[in-house]
């Protein structure tokens, strides 16, 4: 979501390569409702955009295959953090092991505001690190992108979060499995409130640590299945990136 209302050591920088037989995306019903939820794994090829060769804001995940190599399919793609309005990233931005922008460690006003937030990390493992933690622990990451709040911290729910909240909106975030070998990448098919999408990750999924993208603005791009989500330019986008 845009900044707007309710909007290291060095990696090596060799790719994975990955060769995937089927989409990764399926629906799963939770308290009656519909996500759909993309899995990738550690070693998979998952990247972050922002920007295509030129210079230019990409600002939609259906486009990220027009600036892929050839021989490169894009499996699935959404966006993938808070941004301001230029479609800047609000917080840490990292492709390709180079930091565009830096980590904001302070409270704020709007979603990423709403601390603890945190980090969505690709290295050896997949990881999602509550942001003091990570300031502290300053893990090389291969792609991360900062958003929040975050959803589940350690098995807990964010503290702020209501069951009977009235506030509810499309949503999506990314969930991690404990050891760091699986990443759920999910957007709700119907309007949820933060509690719910949280208990998702948490009780339907079994991830013990969970990041929110955005709501509202959501969008979900996964080409082999023929949904590609109309709406509002994004800023940062991840996906996952086969190899033919």
């Amino acid at each position: 979501m845009k900044i707007w209302p309710s909007l290291f050591a060095a990696l090596s920088l060799m790719v994975p390569r990955t060769a995937l037989a089927e989409d990764p995306c399926r629906t799963m019903d939770f308290e009656g409702l519909p996500f759909t939820v993309c899995t990738a794994s550690a070693g998979d090829d998952i990247r972050l955009w922002l920007q295509d060769g030129s210079g230019r804001f990409i600002g939609a995940p259906g486009r990220v295959q027009d600036t892929l190599a050839p021989g490169e399919r894009l499996v699935f793609a959404m966006n993938a953090g808070m941004y301001h309005p230029s479609r800047e990233p609000a917080g840490l931005y990292v492709e390709n092991g180079a930091e565009r922008t830096a980590l904001a460690t302070r409270a704020g006003g709007g979603n990423f505001g709403l601390v603890p937030n945190g980090v969505f990390c690709v290295a050896d493992r997949l990881r999602v690190i509550e942001t003091r933690a990570f300031a502290a622990e300053r893990p090389a990451c291969r792609f991360a992108t900062q958003s929040g709040p975050m959803l589940v911290i350690g098995g807990a729910l964010h503290p702020r979060f209501l069951p009977d909240s009235d506030s509810t909106y499309i949503r999506n975030g990314v969930g991690v499995s404990p050891d760091g070998q699986t990443a759920w990448f999910v957007i709700s098919d119907r309007a949820v409130n933060f509690h719910r999408f949280a208990r998702f990750f948490r009780d339907g999924l079994g991830a013990r640590d969970a990041l929110y993208f955005d709501g509202s603005i959501s969008r979900l791009s996964v080409p082999g299945q023929g949904r590609n989500d109309f709406g509002f330019p994004v800023g940062p986008i991840v996906g996952l990136v086969a190899h033919d």
